[in-house]
């Protein structure tokens, strides 16, 4: 089983995959230098398969840079990136972990290589060379949602990889089922057994009330500020816009009863474009699907007359029981398995959460996150230009609300279903292996291909008006 700790990783966006586990993989390849670190002359980054592809987009490069000048994703002040970054790019120099100076030339030692590697397709090589000529060098794989294996990890299956610890350890939604049928505890309370079974309990209510501030403190910035986000697609911020619409409809009743829908589409856009600027957001379980859980758990908060601290904590431990499935069947990596093991991760995770607070009973739960996951299969990971934004921050905004009904459709029901949330699962699996590799967050092909066309046409006509005299009505 995957720790709830593990799963909801307090971090930096722009994604999880390409930002998140390239900075840890760098803080692994600190630890690996250890005490030789001062014996370091230079430093090789090697970026291959979509780190390399979307890379650029999804600010891999400067993730591992910063992360070995010793930054780590849950503590880094992202309000001064460019600062730490600046000796880097524009004085050639890194401090490796912060202590040891040595020189760099990005040009020269971080190379990119869009063949991926046999063993995933997020694979990066890092090569230090020791003033006495001696190589140390490892390869690290970014499997999704922050999460990193090193090449001795990468052929392991989880029962080698990992040892459990857990009095409750299920590897299937049927074994989940069953041990809670048999215990007599809901998805929550056998969560929060196996957590506690490692940690004290204080730790995991603590851990997981800083997991809620940090959602709601991305939600309210992202809710301040406006002006165009990054990467040269100029979309514009739409939060504050919105906030400030709603904030004016409160208690109106006017839009076909509908606006409970417009608020959660807000808690969405105002996460999602905080991660696309690079800030500080909670990767659930993915930094790409970042939005989901927030909007849900916003909407929970905010239309739910029964809210408590105490119903969130118990959402998130359900939420996290189901991404745990869905990691270890499957895949949460949108290079692996297309968005569908982003979003729609998210969207099941949200929806079990959400049917839990509101009552739901086991079956109800996993029915909830069956039709959450079963509506996003096929979803294609096809960011245009590599970046985080279109189609993405909108796509987080439709899930949430999916996420809501499916946990409604559940509620309704007795928590019978034709499709189980496992055969939902290791049918998302099959897809995603189906799938071509242009669909997965390459960047090559989708929307990312045809919008791109469009707008590169559009800059053509334009510079052909404007060279012609034409007004531009």
């Amino acid at each position: 089983m995957i720790s709830v700790f593990e799963l909801f990783k307090i971090g930096i966006g722009p994604s999880s995959s390409h930002t998140v586990g390239p900075m840890v993989a760098a803080n692994r390849f600190l630890v690996l230098l250890g005490d030789r670190m001062d014996s370091v002359h230079q430093i090789t980054i090697e970026l291959y398969g979509s780190l390399s592809s979307t890379g650029k987009g999804h600010a891999t490069d400067t993730a591992i840079l910063l992360g070995l000048s010793g930054h780590e994703p849950p503590t880094i002040d992202t309000t001064r990136t460019e600062e730490y970054l600046k000796p880097i790019y524009q004085e050639g120099r890194l401090m490796l972990g912060g202590t040891h100076q040595i020189a760099f030339n990005a040009n020269e030692h971080l190379l990119w290589d869009d063949t991926p590697l046999p063993e995933h397709p997020n694979g990066m090589k890092l090569i230090a060379i020791l003033d006495d000529g001696e190589q140390l060098a490892q390869t690290y794989y970014s499997v999704g949602g922050g999460f990193i294996k090193d090449e001795q990890q990468i052929n392991l299956a989880p029962s080698q990889d990992t040892q459990s610890a857990y009095p409750y350890d299920f590897d299937s939604a049927e074994e989940l089922a069953a041990l809670c049928q048999a215990h007599d505890l809901s998805i929550a309370d056998l969560m929060l057994a196996n957590e506690t079974a490692l940690r004290d309990i204080d730790d995991v209510k603590a851990y997981l009330n800083d997991v809620w501030d940090t959602m709601q403190a991305c939600v309210t910035q992202g809710c301040k500020v406006d002006g165009i986000l990054p990467g040269g697609l100029n979309v514009k911020r739409r939060a504050k816009d919105l906030y400030e619409q709603l904030s004016k409809e409160y208690g109106y009743s006017g839009n076909g009863g509908l606006l409970a829908m417009d608020w959660v589409n807000l808690y969405a856009l105002a996460v999602n474009e905080e991660n696309a600027a690079g800030g500080k957001v909670v990767t659930a379980p993915t930094n790409g699907a970042a939005g989901i859980i927030p909007a849900v758990l916003h909407y929970y908060r905010g239309f739910i007359p029964a809210f408590s601290y105490q119903g969130v904590r118990e959402f998130l431990l359900v939420a996290g029981a189901i991404g745990a499935l869905i990691k270890q069947n499957a895949s949460i990596s949108g290079a692996e398995v297309g968005c569908q093991g982003e979003v729609g991760s998210a969207c099941a995770m949200a929806a079990a959460g959400l049917a839990h607070v509101l009552g739901g009973s086991v079956a109800q739960c996993l029915n909830a996150a069956e039709i959450g996951l079963e509506h996003n299969l096929g979803l294609t990971c096809d960011p245009i230009a590599g970046l985080v934004q279109v189609p993405c921050i909108e796509r987080n905004a439709m899930a949430s609300v999916k996420a809501i009904n499916a946990a409604r459709l559940a509620l309704r029901g007795d928590g019978s279903h034709h499709v189980s949330l496992d055969k939902a699962i290791t049918t998302m699996k099959e897809t995603g292996m189906d799938m071509m590799d242009k669909y997965k967050e390459t960047a090559k092909g989708g929307l990312a291909i045809h919008a791109t066309n469009a707008m590169k046409t559009a800059q053509r006509i334009d510079a052909i008006n404007i060279s012609s005299g034409f007004s531009q009505c």
